[in-house]
């Protein structure tokens, strides 16, 4: 199992997750943070470090945000635009630097308010 981060983060990315992480496994896209979940190991470290709360357990999406924790797979199973291959699991964010950018839902997600 592994950790999701949803809408929350969209277009605010604080990054206190990254800090907190310690088997480097929250990439940045342009818009949003992802946590691979191949390499999550499940600790919950960056939960609690989320300004606003837009990390949760993959076994515990809050109410209409499902839709988020698939996109966080998805964001390193397929291909995203412009790129050919999928990310896949690198071993580390540390490797890939800023992905730079984002799955469709959330490069045409627009936040409620």
């Amino acid at each position: 199992m592994a950790y999701v981060i949803g809408a929350a983060c969209v277009d605010v990315m604080d990054r206190s997750c990254m800090d907190e992480c310690p088997v480097d496994c929250i990439y940045e896209g342009q818009r949003k943070l992802y946590i691979n979940p191949a390499e999550c190991i499940d600790c919950g470290a960056c939960e609690p470090a989320c300004p606003v709360s837009a990390i949760s357990s993959d076994r515990k999406v809050p109410a209409g945000q499902a839709l988020f924790a698939d996109d966080n797979a998805r964001f390193f199973d397929l291909p995203l635009p412009g790129r050919a291959e999928a990310i896949g699991a690198p071993g580390g964010a540390a490797e890939t630097g800023t992905i730079g950018v984002d799955t469709e839902l959330v490069s045409g997600y627009e936040a409620a308010g």
